[in-house]
């Protein structure tokens, strides 16, 4: 439960007394639930998968009294008086630890959880720091080493699990934070999907032409709009948005314009 609790615990205080995120305390979350997870269907797949005996396989199997060795040595478990068949089957568990593997999966995340907002590897060095980040690692080094000392696993199913456990730990962790040597270390990622401007569909709309093939008339009708709904026949002024506007007249339809109607002198419109 340590695994769970302590950084479940540790990480919203952390969070509180640094930059106080929402986001933060949610990628936090995900990073360390999804670590123990897979933690514990890797340790559990190998456990099943191996069946290497306990150290204690012998007090759990309770072997029968006057037992001797069979021919060629070849023994099952039905020399075993236990009655109880959970305890027999969980004697053939021991690679890897599921303590250690599991203890370094929780505190281990919450130790790179702890190195970010710190900056460890900023390249400044700093004692402090260090013990600070090393301190989970300790916590789930002292849960590994009393596996031994319980006589429950061999040392090496406590090392070979707590690597496992490290190792998917910071696995999880660059899953929502960058590197530990980032100037943004004490930050996580970035939503992957962006928050959009309107929930509606996108709506498709007649483009003008570039090619300069459309009607002269609505170009310039469709630019005035966009300038401001000004009449694209008034008489040019002296400003730069009106001076734009100007540019762009068709010159073949400026040309048409200056021609004049029939029956009429040069004095027509220009």
């Amino acid at each position: 439960m340590v695994c769970l609790v302590a950084p479940l615990v540790i990480q919203p205080i952390i969070n509180l007394l640094t930059i106080r995120s929402w986001w933060d305390f949610h990628n936090g979350s995900l990073g360390l639930v999804l670590g123990l997870a897979l933690t514990g269907a890797v340790t559990q797949f190998t456990k099943i998968t191996v069946g290497r005996p306990r150290p204690d396989i012998l007090d759990r199997c309770q072997l029968s009294a006057g037992i001797v060795d069979p021919p060629f040595k070849l023994i099952n478990s039905t020399i075993c008086a236990q009655t109880d068949i959970a305890i027999l089957r969980d004697g053939f568990r021991s690679f890897p630890s599921g303590h250690s593997s599991l203890s370094f999966a929780g505190l281990g995340f919450l130790a790179f959880y702890i190195s970010g907002k710190l900056h460890l590897f900023d390249r400044r060095g700093h004692a402090g720091k260090a013990w600070l980040a090393l301190t989970p690692f300790a916590g789930a080094a002292l849960v590994a080493i009393s596996r031994t000392m319980d006589y429950r696993h061999h040392w090496h199913d406590v090392l070979m699990g707590s690597l496992l456990g490290a190792i998917i730990s910071y696995f999880t962790y660059r899953q929502y934070y960058p590197s530990l040597a980032s100037e943004q270390s004490h930050r996580p990622h970035s939503p992957r999907i962006e928050h959009e401007e309107s929930d509606t569909l996108p709506l498709h709309h007649r483009q003008p032409s570039s090619t300069g093939h459309d009607d002269p008339l609505q170009s310039q009708l469709l630019h005035a709009q966009a300038e401001g709904h000004r009449d694209p026949f008034s008489t040019p002024r002296s400003s730069g948005s009106d001076l734009h506007l100007d540019v762009h007249h068709d010159h073949s339809y400026n040309d048409h314009m200056r021609q004049p109607a029939p029956g009429m002198g040069r004095s027509t419109i220009y």
